[in-house]
């Protein structure tokens, strides 16, 4: 096993009293900037965990057959995973309807209403709102997470294929695809007619059972097995998706995501999952 630590605020100083606590006679060693990673013979490490959290630090134990050449997919979700905005909250914000849609996404995020209802409760609100306020929320809002790009670079260097699977919408999926040269994206499309939106989703609404078929049925057909398999998000509606993964990560997440995923993330950036795998 490896127990990983990392985060911004990581010191000699945390490494030496993580050091004291496990004992041994290994030497930690730097995988990234703000990465290190110590070979441990046990599983019994709650006081290393209790000092991660009180230092704001991420912990983690991963065995060892986990490296990021063993594996061969990941699946992502989008809005505040892969970017840091939940994008129908900042079109909503362009209709001073923020609030509203806002409390209902949290709802949904917290796994209190079904996704699939609370989306389309948000889009209903956004009925009459001009096309263009979607590339305005591209051109003035839309930011990657830190660490995206150094993530997905990881990837395509192991040969790891990627694909952001969102409850949000093709027209921002497939600029973030397009931006970070993911290789597959599925989302939900807004109905749009004579330049503005409907309030409707045109075809099946992508939730959370649909999220983990997609990573099924793109694992099948690249011909891997589901240990090969890696999925990340931060919503109760990428639960399913994280559990069809042999790894799920839950990156800077809902309390519920992080209780059941593998590995959780609130310290670091998305880089930080290549440093979980990296040895």
């Amino acid at each position: 096993m490896r127990l990983v630590i990392q985060g911004r605020a990581i010191s000699v100083a945390h490494l030496t009293h993580i050091h004291r606590l496990i004992g041994g006679n290994a030497q930690f060693m730097q995988v990234a900037e703000y990465a290190y990673y110590l070979p441990v013979f046990t599983s019994d490490i709650s006081t290393v965990q209790a000092f991660c959290a009180e230092q704001q630090l991420d912990f983690a134990l991963v065995p060892d057959a986990q490296r990021l050449n063993h594996f061969g997919l990941c699946v992502m979700d989008m809005d505040s995973t892969l970017i840091s905005i939940e994008c129908i909250d900042e079109i909503a914000d362009m209709m001073q309807l923020k609030p509203q849609i806002s409390a209902i996404t949290e709802n949904a995020m917290r796994g209190e209403i079904d996704f699939a209802t609370s989306l389309k409760q948000r889009v209903a609100l956004l009925k009459g709102l001009p096309e263009t306020a979607l590339q305005r929320v591209i051109d003035e809002r839309l930011q990657l997470n830190p660490g995206a790009r150094e993530w997905i670079a990881a990837c395509k260097a192991n040969n790891i294929k990627t694909m952001v699977v969102s409850g949000g919408f093709t027209f921002f999926a497939n600029h973030v695809k397009t931006l970070l040269g993911l290789d597959y994206a599925v989302s939900n499309t807004l109905e749009i007619v004579d330049g503005k939106l409907t309030g409707n989703i045109v075809g099946d609404i992508v939730d959370a059972d649909r999220k983990a078929q997609e990573l099924v049925k793109l694992r099948d057909i690249l011909g891997l097995k589901t240990d090969q398999t890696i999925a990340i998000g931060d919503g109760a509606n990428d639960l399913k998706m994280m559990a069809a993964a042999n790894v799920g990560v839950a990156y800077h997440a809902k309390p519920i995501v992080q209780s059941q995923a593998t590995y959780a993330l609130n310290f670091s950036g998305l880089d930080g999952v290549a440093s979980l795998f990296t040895a």
